[in-house]
Order: structure tokens, then C-alpha cells, then sequence
């Protein structure tokens, strides 16, 4: 049986809407879109670039308790109220994401609090590990889909 857990912030919300942060269903974690609240002191930064740090912190730790890292993140999502909010975080996201380069979506949304400027959600694919206990590498190299989707030289496809 596929191995499914609940994994837990401490965020009041948690408790008082009924999500957990994170959900580990077998190789796959699914994390709950993140605000940049502390959970521990429950206090939220106005600087949208603290918010978006914080929030990346709250994922990596509940990445972390699943057993992965920011290398194994296969999908993002960000969600601002503001479009302009979202240029200023991109040299924080890139430091996170710049290597990894998951799929990535923008969405313009109300988020649930006044104080909350920017939500990030991820998706990730834990990795299995090999005889002896060390963790596969799920690292691919990037490949340009540009010069793919002109099709191939010629423009002639066989097979």
C-alpha cells in the first residue's frame, strides 16, 4: 500500500480550516500553498521580498520532513494579489529555483488575509533510494523547447 502522511506546520490555519502543509502519497509531496507568515510567533512581514523568503523557508522545512529539498520540486505556483509584487521576489525565487527549474504558473488572486502578499505552492517527486541508502539523481538538463517546436530541419517528419 502506497504510503500517505499528513505533515504538519504548527500554522493556526491548519487546525482552524482542516489542511495539513504538506502531504507525502507516496513518491509525490504536495504542499499547501504557503503565505510568508512565522508560524511560530503567527506574525507576517509587510515587504512582500520577506514575505516571499519566509514562505521558502516554511516549504523547505516541510520539504524537508518529507524527505526532499528544493532540487526535487517538479511544480510551482505563485499566487499574488498584486502582479506588480511579483517582479521584486524573482531574484529570491531564482536562488531557489534557478538550478531546478520546475514548471511554474503566476495567478492574480484575493489571498485569504490583507497582509498576505504572496502564496507559493509546490509539487514535488521524492527520490528513491538506491542499494546502500543514497538518494537517485533526479537532475535533468534543461532543453530548449524553441528551436524543438520549429520541428526539425527541413521541416520534415518521418516515422
Amino acid at each position: 500500500m502506497t504510503e500517505r502522511r499528513a505533515i504538519l506546520s504548527g500554522s493556526t490555519f491548519e487546525e482552524q480550516i482542516g489542511y495539513a502543509r504538506a502531504v507525502v502519497d507516496g513518491d509525490r509531496v504536495h504542499v499547501s500553498g504557503t503565505t510568508g507568515f512565522d508560524y511560530t510567533t503567527m506574525t507576517i512581514s509587510d515587504d512582500v521580498v520577506e514575505q516571499a523568503e519566509q514562505c521558502l523557508r516554511n516549504i523547505g522545512a516541510a520539504l524537508a520532513e518529507a524527505g526532499c529539498t528544493f532540487a526535487d520540486v517538479v511544480r510551482v505556483r505563485y499566487l499574488l494579489p498584486d502582479r506588480e509584487d511579483f517582479e521584486p521576489c524573482w531574484p529570491v525565487l531564482r536562488r531557489r529555483f534557478g538550478d531546478v527549474r520546475p514548471a511554474a504558473t503566476m495567478l492574480v488572486c484575493g489571498l485569504a488575509d490583507p497582509r498576505m502578499r504572496i502564496e507559493i505552492e509546490v509539487s514535488a517527486r521524492r527520490r528513491a533510494p538506491l542499494h546502500g541508502g543514497a538518494a537517485s539523481d533526479h537532475s535533468v538538463a534543461p532543453v530548449d523547447i524553441r528551436s524543438a517546436a520549429a520541428g526539425p530541419p527541413g521541416g520534415r517528419v518521418s516515422g
